[in-house]
């Protein structure tokens, strides 16, 4: 029978997202890795085109700005030699022959006088043109300019520009191969926990809850694996509970209808006459069957948050006292003794509910505690709290069973007879009614030598 609780509908919600998060996730992340990867490539190559073109052309103006310098030394020379400007004015050929001579120049030239009248050449230039002075015997006595190159214009600085942008694309699909190659790894890599945790949720929701799934990062896929594990430790340790509730009820309500049917039958077939005797006895079990059902009707209350409480302000030492002495006669009849310290504690609590927890508490150490035995309360504030202690003698309680003394149905010595104590649920009450009021119970060994149980509960203002 599988269980239909809350963590089994987790268990369910979390097979299903990650059964749909498998579907195609390789491809998606494969493809979500490329995209980027082609998206870099590609702007690296669009800037590289572009950081390549304006910076060749850069150094083709700069080549040729210092190849200007030397032209304007050679036009000084011839300047110096014929005395003027005559000798080159509206004649461009010439000018374009001295500067293919001195400088490799040989297009976009302009020559202009000391006053920048035109000599030869485009009389508009544009505002970004290159100027050198022509300077004879520290004399200025005229200026060549050349208009600045907008593009490549000769077949080797045309050729080189290509052979850049075929590396770089080849650079560019390497680049992609490279990346595509990278996103499949990548993408099984990330993806394997996925697949790991998919297929050990798909166990544990088949019923195998000792499934566990390896952590092997500190990362979010570490950290989901651990919940994961923990989980499934939970549901584990919940069906264990569940399988044990069910023997339990099915024990615990067994044998006192084992003993109504049988005393029926007896009385049924003669065997045993239907007396006030017989007829207590079969009372007996029936009280106690319906304690049984109470209980178990009280700790479902409680599992849902349906349980009634009306809280108001009160004495829990006052409280108490009256419990202990709901129990003077019985005390009495095992010889036990009871110190009682109690103190002036207000709490603001459910009178009816508080008391359903001591009397627990009392029940439990008047079932277990040898005859002429102990049992030590005691209530007193400590820092906003009020703590009581009720601890009693011997027999003690093994220390590997204190954690679980507050688990329904769990007794200590183990046996299933019901001559030594009740149905082991008053403890588990005993906690939800201490846990509704926002405090505390803990277990621990009594210096009296048996048990000692030590609630906390907030104190009022």
């Amino acid at each position: 029978m599988r269980p239909l609780g809350r963590a089994s509908l987790i268990t369910a919600a979390a097979r299903v997202t990650i059964g749909r998060m498998q579907l195609g996730i390789t491809l998606k992340l494969f493809l979500a890795i490329l995209a980027a990867s082609v998206a870099a490539a590609a702007a690296m190559a669009l800037a590289t085109r572009l950081s390549f073109e304006s910076g060749f052309l850069g150094y083709l103006n700069q080549v040729e700005a210092q190849r200007l310098d030397a032209l304007s030394a050679a036009l000084g020379e011839d300047y110096r030699r014929s005395g003027s400007w005559d000798f080159v004015r509206g004649d461009y050929p010439k000018l374009r022959e001295i500067a293919a001579a001195s400088a490799q120049l040989t297009q976009r030239l302009t020559l202009l006088d000391a006053s920048r009248g035109l000599v030869v050449g485009n009389p508009d230039l544009p505002d970004d043109t290159a100027v050198r002075p022509v300077i004879v015997d520290h004399r200025t006595v005229g200026w060549i300019a050349r208009a600045p190159g907008r593009r490549l214009s000769s077949a080797a600085d045309l050729s080189f520009q290509q052979e850049q942008l075929r590396a770089g694309w080849i650079i560019a699909g390497l680049a992609l191969a490279l990346a595509a190659f990278v996103a499949i790894v990548l993408a099984r890599v990330f993806l394997l926990p996925l697949r790991r945790l998919a297929a050990a949720t798909h166990r544990l929701s088949a019923g195998a809850y000792d499934t566990r799934v390896p952590v092997r990062s500190r990362d979010e896929l570490g950290r989901l694996a651990e919940d994961f594990n923990r989980l499934a430790q939970a549901l584990e340790r919940n069906e264990q509970l569940r399988r044990r509730f069910m023997a339990d009820v099915s024990h615990e309500l067994r044998t006192p209808l084992a003993i109504v049917k049988g005393e029926l039958e007896a009385i049924e077939d003669g065997v045993r006459p239907l007396s006030r005797e017989s007829l207590a006895s079969l009372n007996h079990e029936v009280a106690a069957l319906g304690k049984l059902v109470d209980d178990l009707y009280q700790l479902a209350l409680a599992d849902i948050g349906a349980l009634a409480y009306r809280k108001e302000a009160l004495d829990l030492g006052a409280l108490l006292q009256d419990a202990v002495e709901s129990f003077g006669e019985r005390f009495k009849q095992r010889q036990l003794t009871v110190e009682m310290q109690p103190a002036p504690a207000a709490v603001f609590a459910d009178g009816a509910r508080l008391t359903q927890a001591f009397r627990n508490l009392l029940e439990n150490s008047l079932r277990y505690t040898d005859p002429a035995g102990r049992i030590r309360i005691s209530v007193q504030r400590e820092r906003g709290q009020v703590v009581v202690l009720c601890e009693d003698s011997v027999p003690g309680v093994p220390a590997d069973a204190m954690a679980h003394l507050f688990e329904r149905f769990y007794r200590v010595e183990g046996s299933r007879s019901r001559a030594n104590g009740g149905a082991g649920l008053g403890l588990a009450i005993t906690r939800s009614i201490i846990e509704a009021h926002g405090g505390e119970i803990t277990a621990r060994a009594s210096a009296l030598g048996g048990l000692a149980v030590e609630i906390a509960i907030p104190a009022a203002p």
